[in-house]
């Protein structure tokens, strides 16, 4: 930690005057610098013992204390031929996401570059750690409806690591990308795998008020003597239905072999609907519905009888108070087919907190 904080003053100092430089030439600088922070404080209604919140929760888990979810510091190069990415990042939800990689990787937030390689044609390369191409959340919190993730959101990758080659069409109508990567969710390959990894993008926004998406993943996530095949899909669509409405579905089903070689597979599937509501320029309310089915316990491991299958409820109510802050506040239950939270005491169905965040969000050109 002590290196991460020491690079990111080391990369500030630097690049901040970088930024205030100015180009020789008179074009604007393709530098950019932006900085966020978001802390939080969450009330577990049904734990008093526990400042943690379920293993599967990777965003603003810890409880009954002030804590600081995510800040980082992002660097960025842009051109009409190349760009490049460095952020370095703190907080519980990279402690939580991130423990798998080893010094000062567990800090990497973003570090990719990419150039185009097409005189004509918006055709991209890019590589290195990259914000995941699954799903319609993100780890950055003031870019998503609700306060918290969806549990799909939690339980697929925020971020992976590979090489991506993108085209976007001359209308921006189209996105296509496929990737080369090393695991689900990974930096480092898990030891012994030698199995690569593969995933697919495509986008499309017919007008400025629909975005429809459908991602893939391919690969293992275990060392090759134990290897199974996991295959993943994420459906999602976003639409806005009138300038104070909008609506955000989605609908992810993956399957793994149930051992190594074998032909059955254990499935899991997961549907989310979010719909947000602007009351005012400045407050929005936002209501979320959510199931997820795995009943074998492959992405979340509950030893029960009927394994994970759980229904989640929230609303969250946000406040801009000025373009840079945002406050957020959410209540949010989720409910079980069996007895998997730990109250304290006893295993109960189910699991109810509140949550409040405060998000600052500094850009500099």
């Amino acid at each position: 930690m002590k290196t991460a904080l020491f690079l990111l003053t080391i990369s500030l100092s630097v690049l901040c005057s970088t930024v205030d430089a100015q180009d020789s030439t008179g074009n604007e600088n393709p530098f950019s610098i932006n900085a966020y922070l978001e802390t939080y404080y969450t009330q577990d209604l049904t734990n008093s013992k526990s400042h943690s919140l379920p293993g599967f929760i990777y965003n603003f888990n810890r409880t009954g204390e002030v804590n600081l979810n995510l800040a980082f510091l992002r660097a960025a190069y842009q051109t009409d031929n190349v760009r490049a990415n460095l952020a370095l990042a703190a907080g519980t939800y990279m402690n939580a996401n991130y423990v798998a990689e080893p010094g000062v990787l567990k800090n990497v937030f973003q570090a990719n570059a990419g150039f185009r390689i097409s005189k004509n044609k918006n055709f991209w390369i890019d590589a290195g750690i990259m914000p995941s191409h699954i799903g319609f959340e993100s780890a950055v919190g003031k870019d998503n409806w609700a306060l918290s993730r969806s549990l799909v959101a939690e339980n697929t990758p925020y971020f992976e690591t590979g090489a991506r080659l993108s085209f976007t069409s001359e209308n921006e109508k189209w996105y296509v990308a496929a990737l080369y990567l090393n695991g689900w969710q990974r930096i480092q390959k898990v030891e012994g795998n030698h199995t690569p990894a593969f995933g697919t993008q495509v986008t499309f926004k017919p007008n400025t008020a629909v975005t429809l998406n459908y991602s893939t993943f391919l690969g293992s996530d275990k060392p090759d003597s134990i290897r199974q095949m996991r295959y993943h899909h994420n459906f999602y669509g976003i639409f806005q239905l009138s300038e104070k409405v909008g609506l955000a579905a989605g609908f992810d089903i993956g399957t793994e072999q149930k051992a190594k070689g074998a032909s059955t597979f254990n499935t899991w599937l997961v549907p989310v609907v979010i719909a947000r509501f602007a009351l005012t320029p400045k407050l929005n309310l936002a209501a979320r519905g959510e199931y997820f089915s795995d009943k074998k316990g492959v992405i979340i491991s509950s030893e029960t009888l009927h394994g994970f299958q759980t229904y989640g409820f929230s609303l969250n109510l946000d406040y801009q108070i000025s373009p840079q802050v945002m406050w957020r506040i959410e209540a949010r239950n989720l409910h079980g087919k069996g007895a998997i939270f730990d109250s304290g005491t006893d295993f109960q169905r189910n699991k109810s907190y509140l949550t409040t965040s405060l998000s600052f969000n500094l850009s500099t050109l």
